[in-house]
């Protein structure tokens, strides 16, 4: 069974740092892009980057120079580390595979002072 499941999530202060994990089974790991998306109450769900299986990234100008994503293929896991963070990233994040095509249910960053 193909499962992505996202971890790491919580309440920050402004200006304070997160690291997301993906853990991903079910496929193989190392082929795979892996996708972060967020979705804010109310709102559409928007691309933040993703990790190519050779490590390659690429973010929405939003959030670069701020959040960094990594993989470690031995642990199934993509990490997302967030730093400087800011109130309008208050979101829940999610993580997507492709070509496999599966989502994780998500988890909330709340950043409020």
């Amino acid at each position: 069974q193909v499962q992505l499941v996202e971890s790491g999530g919580g309440l920050v202060q402004p200006g304070g740092s997160l690291r997301l994990s993906c853990v991903a089974s079910g496929f193989t790991f190392e082929n795979q892009f892996i996708h972060w998306y967020r979705q804010a109450p109310g709102k559409q769900r928007d691309w933040v980057g993703f990790i190519s299986p050779s490590g390659n990234t690429n973010y929405v100008d939003s959030v670069k120079g701020r959040f960094t994503i990594s993989r470690d293929n031995a642990k199934n896991t993509v990490y997302l580390q967030m730093n400087n963070l800011k109130p309008e990233d208050t979101a829940v994040y999610l993580c997507k595979s492709s070509p496999a095509n599966a989502w994780g249910r998500g988890t909330q960053v709340t950043v409020s002072s």
